[in-house]
């Protein structure tokens, strides 16, 4: 299978588990692929590591609930899996900032 094919295939995983507790292993398993090279491809492919692109789509849809809702920031921590407020207001947080 091609790795385009592949990180599209990863890529609806991770959107269909985005509020879940996702992991490279998982999304390597999914796409059947080894970790390790999957971990790899999906850098080289997207440009960002696995890690960075789930938490900067989490920070995406936590920004626009944010707008478009009455939502309480600790609300959306816990909704996006941040421990804290704390946490979640201390990111950085390049794709919010168009939302603003």
């Amino acid at each position: 299978m091609e790795w385009v094919k592949i990180i599209g295939m990863a890529i609806d995983y991770i959107e269909a588990h985005l509020l879940e507790d996702i992991t490279v292993e998982d999304t390597a398993n999914f796409v059947h692929i080894s970790p390790f090279y999957f971990h790899k491809g999906f850098g080289m492919l997207c440009g960002y590591s696995f890690k960075e692109y789930v938490r900067n789509r989490r920070l995406s849809l936590a920004g626009g609930e944010l707008i478009t809702s009455d939502i309480s920031v600790i609300d959306l921590a816990l909704k996006y899996g941040y421990d804290s407020p704390d946490s979640f207001s201390q990111c950085k947080i390049p794709l919010l900032i168009y939302f603003l």
